[in-house]
């Protein structure tokens, strides 16, 4: 691949990362997890059900292992009494009317045109290019039918991409031999997102501490807590790994037709910022304003 092409798998997970996202923010969503019997004042009892119900009535072990960066302790207060609320197949049927009424909400006169059909068959295309193995979220999802609409289909498929790409994250973390406390503490530490974003993730204050000091000794933060020249070159070695391990899809969709994804989409990206739902920080280190638009 050509340095243009390496960019592309990062250019189009900025474009299409906030298409879905917005899923964890819509009042359309927590309205359905308040239905089915979620306690809604915080998103994790929903949050943890809505992502992990295509794995079936997972343990805490499995749901921790997939989620990686949260704390064990926190998957475990959600999981597996999330299944106690409901069944995994009842929590997909209201992921999907989930999904409906938000982008009827967010998308207006969008949703029926021909061009939000057309981008849906792009990122079911590049989805269906996006390979499962060893990668237990990606391939339950995968696993699951495809919607019949297309704004239902869109999201499914980029669902499945951000799983893919995730799958891969966690496997270039690991190589790097970062555990999952380590993973957050590193990443902060580069200046992606303020510490109090990462306490989301559930981490006591001992447990952060001690993954500083153990990234200390490893020479990738200073004392300060910030990123030395070996933590910052080993994060730019995982965020390209992530990316090399994330380029199936868009090798098989080519540069011009991903262009095209990403000029359909352009207008569902606007829409996604200008709700105002999502968060202007967040772990991801996605940012809060549109990315631009991938060339070929």
């Amino acid at each position: 691949m050509t340095a243009e092409e390496h960019g592309l798998t990062r250019r189009m997970w900025h474009q299409l990362e906030p298409v879905h996202a917005v899923f964890w923010y819509a009042p359309e969503v927590f309205a359905e997890a308040a239905a089915l019997g979620y306690d809604v004042q915080t998103r994790w009892p929903s949050y943890f059900a809505w992502r992990l119900a295509p794995l079936g009535g997972a343990g805490p072990r499995l749901a921790a292992s997939a989620c990686y960066s949260f704390s064990p302790d926190m998957v475990a207060a959600h999981v597996p009494a999330a299944w106690t609320v409901a069944a995994p197949p009842q929590i997909l049927a209201a992921r999907q009317r989930a999904v409906d009424r938000m982008y009827r909400a967010l998308l207006g006169d969008l949703l029926g045109s021909p061009g939000l059909a057309e981008a849906a068959g792009l990122a079911r295309e590049a989805a269906l290019a996006a390979g499962t193995a060893g990668r237990p979220l990606a391939a339950a999802n995968a696993d699951l039918p495809w919607p019949g609409e297309p704004h239902l289909t869109l999201w499914h498929a980029i669902n499945i991409l951000r799983e893919h790409r995730g799958d891969g994250h966690i496997a270039a973390l690991q190589v790097a031999g970062l555990d999952p406390c380590e993973a957050l503490v590193s990443f902060a530490a580069i200046g992606a997102a303020p510490e109090e974003v990462f306490a989301s993730r559930g981490w006591t204050e001992a447990e952060w501490s001690a993954a500083r000091d153990r990234l200390a000794a490893r020479g990738w933060i200073d004392a300060a807590g910030k990123a030395t020249d070996r933590g910052r070159d080993g994060r730019d070695e995982i965020e390209w790994r992530t990316d090399r391990l994330a380029d199936a899809p868009w090798q098989a969709l080519g540069p011009a037709r991903a262009q095209r994804l990403a000029d359909l989409t352009g207008p569902l990206l606007a829409a996604a910022f200008e709700s105002g739902l999502l968060p202007l920080q967040s772990t991801l280190g996605i940012a809060a304003v549109p990315a631009p638009a991938p060339r070929p």
